[in-house]
């Protein structure tokens, strides 16, 4: 049957036809949808790992104990699980394992432009790309023959544009898979240097296959158009390039990026007058081409920078620009801005008022850098915040301290912030961490994580009690405020800065676009009370707005949260009866 499928929506069906039985993931845009997706296949175990290192070890425990394993994350994720990636690709496989990893060209929603590539190539591992959504689910389903046949995990790429689009798909029936026997290989699978040295021969010889592999394989096509100019391509490029130059080019479509081949491209260069590498990223192909001391085209027309588009293609091969039409108009500018009623924003408006240095994390309360609230300072990776923050203390001293905060959502901290909490408590640190605990993974679209009680299929189970961990991990001064009482806050977080010890302040409060939620009624205002000193502007909520000298609330978006409220001296701001909001 075939069905519109996002090419995240793909991998997962083809990770039911596979007959893959376990999927470990961290969510991560754009490669969330992958596991999302697949959990709907009962027949399938998935889960929400803690972050994508647990994700990979979970992949690779179940592809040891003979079932067929897969783990996504986005490309910043795969740095989190390099450790166990490396030294799976010493130990090989029983069952089949596969890693997807989307890529993100343009930084949609990431702090970098890595090109995972490079892990493959480093980590010797095959990897595999597919160019639509049919080919996603193809490629994932021949990912677990190709990591059977060759004992090794292989690595399944896609890119923004690739897992957020829409194409026809031809599904087909799930092809279960027996468990395998459980081996007892200690020289096999226990990775101490004995047996880890006799390994990597084995990795170096499985590479030297794979290549032979990569000359004739069905992941790599020539499409011959007789013509006199050859692209060589993979990804979302070859899209971009079989539009923008139709049947005026050959193309070699690379659907194995690694390892590449080489006698398939030398003898597709023979029979171009001109050959273009066309990659998005990094120079990868191209560098590969040159070794070969083939002269090919790329980064040099190109660039190493952001995405490509069919105009680029057009342009930079044919001169052809696109026609454009240019309208006269004055549109308001639209920054990104946490969401009316997000507990988030009280507790930037404070950090910003007290005039904090404040060492920021990865999730939806990054925006908390943005004016008007521009309460963040700094912003690394995963759980960074928190070790950023005690080591900027530690080179700075205690006054330092008395000013300082890491602020970090709850599925971030349950990430990677835990090691910094331990690592600022065993080393005496004085800093202060402040969990924006919204009860739910934001900024990836709501997902479920070891805080929430529940499981990626809404079943209920244990959740992590941070308050107690904090405790057992040496915090003695730990504490909850509501981030909507802002005068509450602003007394804890003055007294927590003036502890001389490290402490824990939860600002907890459940995001407000969560479901389940019920919310106030909105606020309205009184515009004879009104002053027009646009204090309630401070805060950034979408929902407010000027006109006339007088503030404004559009009760469309309003969610009565009252911290607009707390901000008005005079009164103006109400709840739709007149009392208090809060």
């Amino acid at each position: 049957m075939k069905q519109l499928m996002l090419g995240n929506e793909a991998v997962a069906r083809g990770l039911y036809e596979a007959g893959v039985r376990v999927i470990s993931s961290y969510p991560g845009t754009p490669s969330t949808e992958m596991t999302e997706y697949a959990s709907a296949y009962r027949e399938m175990y998935s889960e929400w790992a803690p972050n994508e290192k647990v994700a990979a070890e979970v992949a690779a425990g179940a592809s040891i104990a003979g079932a067929r394993s897969f783990c996504a994350m986005k490309h910043v994720g795969l740095n989190v699980a390099a450790d166990p990636l490396y030294t799976a690709s010493y130990t090989g496989v029983n069952a089949g394992m596969v890693i997807g990893v989307a890529d993100d060209p343009g930084m949609h929603s990431s702090q970098n432009e890595q090109d995972s590539r490079h892990h493959a190539i480093a980590s010797k591992l095959a990897m595999v790309e597919p160019a639509d959504a049919e080919e996603c689910l193809q490629f994932t389903k021949m990912a677990y023959d190709l990591s059977e046949q060759f004992d090794t995990p292989v690595l399944l790429r896609l890119t923004t544009r690739i897992s957020h689009a829409r194409s026809l798909v031809e599904t087909g029936e799930r092809a279960e898979k027996d468990l395998k026997d459980f081996p007892k290989d200690p020289q096999k699978y226990v990775m101490m240097p004995a047996m880890a040295i006799k390994r990597h021969v084995v990795v170096e010889e499985r590479m030297k296959k794979l290549s032979e592999y990569a000359e004739d394989c069905p992941f790599n096509r020539v499409e011959d158009n007789q013509a006199e100019i050859g692209v060589i391509t993979s990804g979302v490029s070859y899209q971009y390039a079989r539009e923008a130059l139709g049947d005026g080019a050959n193309y070699l479509k690379l659907g194995l990026v690694n390892p590449l081949p080489a006698r398939l491209i030398r003898d597709f260069c023979k029979k171009c007058r001109k050959v273009y590498v066309i990659e998005e990223l990094d120079g990868i192909i191209e560098n590969h081409c040159r070794v070969l001391g083939l002269d090919v085209t790329g980064k040099e027309l190109f660039g190493l920078l952001g995405e490509f588009s069919q105009s680029t293609v057009r342009e930079k091969i044919l001169g052809r620009s696109a026609e454009t039409m240019e309208v006269e108009a004055q549109l308001p500018g639209r920054p990104p801005v946490l969401c009316p009623g997000c507990p988030h924003r009280g507790i930037f408006f404070l950090l910003k008022k007290l005039k904090c240095n404040v060492s920021g994390d990865i999730g939806c309360y990054t925006l908390g850098a943005l004016q008007p609230l521009g309460a963040i300072d700094t912003c690394i990776c995963m759980g960074a915040s928190v070790s950023a923050l005690h080591g900027m203390i530690k080179a700075r001293g205690a006054e330092f301290a008395g000013k300082s905060v890491a602020v970090i959502g709850d599925s971030t901290f349950i990430h990677s912030g835990i090691t910094g909490m331990i690592d600022m408590a065993y080393n005496k640190g004085i800093g202060t961490i402040i969990v924006l605990d919204n009860s739910i993974t934001g900024m990836t679209g709501h997902q479920q994580n070891p805080a929430t009680g529940y499981t990626i299929t809404g079943d209920p189970t244990v959740a992590v009690n941070l308050e107690a961990l904090a405790g057992a991990c040496g915090f003695h001064r730990v504490r909850v405020v509501d981030p909507y009482d802002l005068t509450g806050c602003e007394e804890a977080i003055k007294e927590e800065l003036a502890a001389e010890e490290p402490s824990l302040i939860i600002a907890r409060r459940p995001c407000a676009l969560l479901k389940q939620v019920k919310h106030n009624p909105p606020l309205k205002i009184d515009s004879e009370k009104c002053a027009g000193c646009k204090s309630c502007m401070r805060i950034g909520c979408p929902a407010i707005s000027m006109k006339e000298g007088k503030a404004v609330i559009d009760f469309t978006l309003c969610v009565g949260c009252g911290v607009c409220e707390q901000l008005c001296k005079f009164g103006a701001i109400q709840a739709p009866e007149g009392g208090k909001a809060r």
